[in-house]
Parts: C-alpha cells; structure tokens; sequence
C-alpha cells in the first residue's frame, strides 16, 4: 500500500505569505509531482495545519488544489485549523459521532487511524475523554494499525514545543502501547522539521517535513528561525516488509545520473 503524507500545508487565501513563503505555490507543486511520479497511490493523507488562519477562502483554496489528485484523501486537523470552516469546505471528510475529524479505513495490511487532537484556542493539542472512547473502540480490532494524528503524542524532543505538544498526560501512548496487535507506525507534523525514533516500548514514529515553511532544526533554541525549501511530501509504503518512509522533495536539480548497479 502507498500512501502520500503531506503535512502542513499552512494555506492562507490566495497571494499570500506565511514566514516568507507562499503555501499556496508550494503545495500546488507538491500535488502536481504526486500525479505525474505517484499516480499509483492508494490514499494522500494531510496531517493537520491545512491552512495557516482557518479562513474560509483558504479552505476553499485547498479544495481547489488537491482536486485533481486521483486517490482518496484524508484530512486531519491541526492547532492553526478551524473545524466549522473545514466541516462547510469538505462535508465529505468522517468525522466520528463528536463531530471530531476522526475515522478508521481497513486495508491488507491492518487498521488504519485518523486521529483529531485540534482544540479551538489551544496550541498543544488536546485529546480528552469523548475522543479517548473513540479510540478505545477503533483499537478493538485484530492486528496491528497505523496512525495518524497532528501533534505527536510522543516526546519530540524540541524546545520550541515544550509547551506545545499533545496535552493528554500520555493517554493516547498508552492506548496504542496496550493494543495487542502492535503499532507500526505513528505518523504526525507539527513541528516542521523531520524527526524519526520509537517510543521506549519499541512503538516507531516519524513526522513529515512542513511542505510550506519549515524550521531549522536546532533542538535547544525555543525562538528557533524559519526558513524555506523545496517542497515537499513522504512516501509511505505498508506492504509485507513492514512501514517504510521516503522524503521526497520537488524541483530538485539533476546533477547526474545513477548508473545500474549489478552487485553483489
């Protein structure tokens, strides 16, 4: 199975800049590469931050935008988000009976989770007792699951989002530790810059590269700076090897090219 992750989109209505960048040109070049090099894939799947201010016309820009994308997509909300404004532009999305953005698709290869920790007001996520039931009966099921989720519920690891991270004193963690078929993979954004690692249970995770503006990384600073770069989206390949996770990024230029490598 390939699925698309894309994460942190951060539109604003067209025209517009975010931190010196333009979200808009970004994902437009980030969604035409996925159909010309991946028009094989199975699901796109937006990790949260879809757009910058929540504003209608910029909800209205992301439809227009991930239109011609052949495969489903889902969308989960982020702290930038705003729920009323999405649920108007794209009715179509799950939600669960909370009216949180929150659903689960079965595949070949286990359950995979959507998971919503948006909280109107709130920077750190929030995951409280309704959406914790949600969880509790979606992990009611053999095999292991894939999820993903906006703010990671595991510990990043980044001074600037000390105080920002998934506010639920490690109830989310702790349901997928004690899921009996295992986790493959925790997938989230938030913090606009790679990260990979596991949990000390072994639960692996990684998040997604911001495709609009990004950070440098610097684990120690809170007032880290912004910068561009291409833009960018992962590769997720679920199959009988395992997870597995590609950065891609676009308009990268072409120095050379490989030659056949017969080995051993």
């Amino acid at each position: 199975m390939k699925i698309i992750q894309i994460t942190d989109t951060h539109l604003v209505p067209p025209g517009g800049t975010v931190n010196g960048v333009s979200p808009e040109t970004q994902l437009r070049a980030v969604v035409d590469d996925i159909g010309r090099r991946h028009a094989d894939a199975d699901l796109v799947v937006v990790t949260g931050d879809l757009c910058n201010d929540g504003e209608p016309a910029a909800y209205a820009l992301l439809r227009d935008i991930l239109a011609p994308l052949a495969c489903p997509v889902r969308l989960l909300l982020g702290n930038h988000d705003h729920r009323p404004h999405f649920v108007d532009a794209f009715p179509d999305q799950p939600r669960d009976p909370n009216g949180h953005i929150q659903s689960v698709m079965d595949t070949d290869h286990g359950r995979l989770l959507f998971l919503d920790s948006h909280e109107h007001g709130h920077i750190g996520g929030i995951y409280g007792a309704d959406r914790l039931a949600w969880l509790d009966a979606a992990l009611q099921v053999e095999g292991p699951v894939t999820v993903f989720i906006h703010h990671p519920p595991v510990m990043d690891g980044l001074a600037h989002f000390e105080h920002i991270r998934l506010h639920d004193d490690g109830a989310v963690l702790a349901r997928l530790t004690a899921h009996a078929g295992g986790v493959r993979h925790i997938v989230f954004g938030h913090i606009h810059v790679p990260l990979a690692g596991s949990t000390p249970e072994g639960i692996a995770f990684s998040s997604g590269q911001s495709t609009a503006h990004r950070f440098v990384t610097d684990l120690a600073d809170p007032e880290p700076y912004w910068t561009a770069g291409p833009p960018c989206y992962r590769i997720l390949m679920i199959d009988d090897h395992g997870f597995r996770a590609y950065g891609a990024e676009v308009g990268l230029p072409h120095t050379a090219r490989a030659a056949v490598c017969a080995g051993p």
